[in-house]
């Protein structure tokens, strides 16, 4: 596949797009591994709320959206600080989704490398993200990135994996 991708921060106009990636990555992984917490399908209004408190990303091939994430200061519900360096600014990484079609050719990577630098930018001090563990899940993916595994929990029944990139300065 001969693809060229660009990395911007997404705009309204890229809602429906976003929301669109998001829902095909869940149905693509409910489809491999059965219907789980990563079946959830997004909404382009889901998305411009998300928008609202936070910096997105898109991974675009020409015109066409193939990847997103969110970046976001406020704390996502699954993650419990206390297994993480204590450092005064994190950044947490979610939503992230990459098209099915564009999946393992580098799409998520250079998604992961254009978060770490806005993070850097947003004068965070790390980048911390959550996972599924098991099968239906990224965490081999996040350590090849370069992120250090924090810890396992199980919330509401549904075992997830801690990992952070510390920001040096």
């Amino acid at each position: 596949m001969n693809i060229h991708v660009s990395i911007a921060l997404a705009t309204s106009d890229d809602a429906a797009a976003i929301a669109n990636v998001i829902s095909e990555a869940a149905y693509d992984l409910t489809a491999k591994h059965g219907h789980g917490h990563w079946s959830a399908i997004a909404s382009a209004k889901g998305v411009l709320n998300g928008m609202s408190k936070a910096k997105v990303l898109v991974a675009k091939n020409g015109k066409e959206v193939i990847g997103t994430l969110r970046l976001t200061s406020s704390r996502p519900w699954v993650i419990d600080p206390a297994y993480f360096t204590p450092v005064h600014r994190p950044v947490y990484l979610v939503d992230m989704a990459v098209r099915p079609g564009y999946q393992r050719i580098g799409v998520g990577r250079a998604l992961i490398e254009e978060a770490k630098k806005m993070a850097t930018a947003l004068a965070g001090d790390s980048l911390r993200l959550d996972a599924y563990e098991g099968v239906a899940g990224a965490g081999g993916f996040y350590i090849k990135c370069g992120f250090t595994e924090m810890g396992h929990i199980l919330y509401k029944t549904v075992p997830h994996i801690y990992f952070e990139w510390l920001i040096i300065r």
